[in-house]
């Protein structure tokens, strides 16, 4: 069983859930949410986004 990573939040996504989008270049990107894709579309920051840091720390 495969289990990938957002590419936004680094959270762990199961098998069937989450999206998967492709680029034309070929690069894969792999999100949780679709809070996570929106941010990425916006072209923000993983390290800028307080929400992310906050639950990075909770998490340790």
């Amino acid at each position: 069983m495969i289990r990938v990573k957002c590419s936004i939040c680094k959270d762990t996504i199961h098998k069937g859930l989450g999206k998967m989008f492709v680029g034309n270049d070929g690069k894969i990107f792999y999100f949780c949410s679709s809070k996570c894709q929106k941010n990425w579309k916006l072209g923000r920051s993983p390290k800028k986004l307080r929400w992310i840091s906050r639950e990075r720390k909770e998490k340790k």
